[in-house]
């Protein structure tokens, strides 16, 4: 099962409730993983300065989502299987709908994604929208390319990018944090 949208007016309805995160190591640098009690809302990179604390308060889904990231990372899972509620507008959120039905390991140009979409002229749009992606691996935004087969721009930077296809395309277990998973 993927990870699916809680839709639109579930993301309205968590701009009332708590939120909860939690700072995540990984091979991509410090993602935040953000929730509220009924969907992940938000994965993001972020920059630490050194000897700061970072102040957390995990709930049980946020400790879900930690778990499986580090599986995803690890290379031991495939899908995920959390709710999801970003916030976006309607066409931002039925570009995200459409992302999580990229397989995993493979990937689509935004031309390929404005198809699936129904709407071949929104390549450009679709991109702006990618961009906004506040959930980045369970959303795979990572999974889109210039049409050339370039690797277009990502948040956590284009390095990261290549580094999550290709963990995808590969079939061996991958060492994160000192363990295999």
């Amino acid at each position: 099962m993927s990870a699916k949208l809680t839709g639109t007016s579930q993301a309205k309805e968590s701009e009332e409730l708590k939120n909860y995160s939690l700072t995540l190591e990984t091979p991509i640098g410090l993602l935040k993983i953000t929730a509220n009690d009924k969907a992940i809302i938000a994965i993001k990179p972020i920059e630490v300065e050194k000897n700061r604390l970072l102040s957390e308060d995990a709930n049980e889904l946020v400790k879900k989502c930690t778990q499986e990231l580090k599986e995803y990372l690890a290379g031991q899972r495939t899908n995920f299987d959390l709710p999801l509620a970003p916030k976006g507008t309607d066409f931002q959120e039925q570009v995200w709908q459409t992302l999580q039905k990229i397989p995993y390991g493979e990937t689509r140009t935004y031309g390929e994604v404005a198809q699936m979409m129904g709407k071949p002229k929104a390549a450009r749009a679709i991109g702006m929208a990618n961009h906004t992606n506040p959930i980045l691996i369970l959303i795979p935004c990572h999974r889109v390319i210039g049409v050339n087969g370039s690797l277009t721009g990502y948040a956590a930077g284009i390095e990261n990018k290549k580094y999550l296809l290709e963990l995808e395309k590969s079939k061996e277990k991958v060492k994160y944090n000192n363990i295999f998973l």
